[in-house]
């Protein structure tokens, strides 16, 4: 059977993640895996003019991390949390690339990430964090796609 000991659940908080942390925690309870749920913040691109900037960017991160701790620790059910173990990460920087990186530092087995499923210009334009993941990561990769209904 192959091994796995620990699966990587990189999340946006958006119902396409929600959907594809049923997998992840399926797969976790029935391999008795530790799972790692990560959030990454994304860097902040903020154009200075000649006034320079309005605002701290530091208090619009402190506020996005607090904001993540909230919802990261409300994302596993109870009845889960008896089974399995845990670990939330949050993080700042470029997902994919964050994603990648967590995958190596945890040894992890399994990384379970949602797809948007965008197609056409959408996609040329945003790109695809799952696609960026897939093509680097230094595991295998479920790729969950949501469909709404």
């Amino acid at each position: 059977m192959i091994k796995i000991e620990k699966i990587l659940f990189p999340t946006d908080f958006s119902a396409c993640s929600k959907h594809a942390l049923k997998y992840a925690l399926d797969i976790a309870v029935e391999r008795g895996a530790k799972l790692y749920i990560l959030h990454v913040i994304p860097k902040i691109n903020v154009p200075v003019g000649t006034g320079g900037l309005t605002f701290p960017v530091s208090k619009l991160y402190d506020d996005m991390e607090n904001e993540a701790k909230k919802n990261i620790y409300r994302l596993v059910p109870k009845r889960f949390m008896e089974k399995i173990q845990v670990e939330n990460i949050i993080i700042r920087g470029t997902p994919f690339q964050e994603i990648n990186k967590a995958a190596q530092k945890y040894d992890i087995d399994l990384i379970t990430i949602a797809t948007h499923g965008r197609t056409g210009l959408s996609h040329a334009i945003l790109g695809s964090t799952a696609e960026r993941v897939v093509r680097t990561a230094p595991c295998p990769v479920l790729c969950v796609r949501y469909r709404e209904r």
